[in-house]
């Protein structure tokens, strides 16, 4: 068995709401050295074995987990013990 973590972000050239309110909200409580902030989403599954799992995994990022028109996803994957 597998563990995949998900790692997805909106591209550079997409602007981030979410990101700027969460800034603005770090420097009213006194955060002034944060800057650049973006929002993203973190997903972890686990992928029974199977042949190529890296195919895999990237496929469901591609159909489902991120939409690649306007994020970035990279992913690592672990071996771990069938519990």
């Amino acid at each position: 068995m597998y563990k995949a973590k998900v790692f997805v972000t909106l591209r550079e050239s997409v602007l981030d709401p979410q990101g700027t309110a969460v800034e603005q909200s770090l420097h009213h409580l006194g955060y002034k050295e944060a800057s650049e902030v973006r929002i993203g989403k973190f997903i972890e599954l686990t992928v029974e074995e199977t042949e190529n799992v890296e195919t895999r995994v990237k496929e469901m990022c591609e159909k489902l987990l991120a939409n690649t028109v306007i994020e970035d996803y990279r992913f690592e994957i672990e071996e771990v013990e069938k519990v």
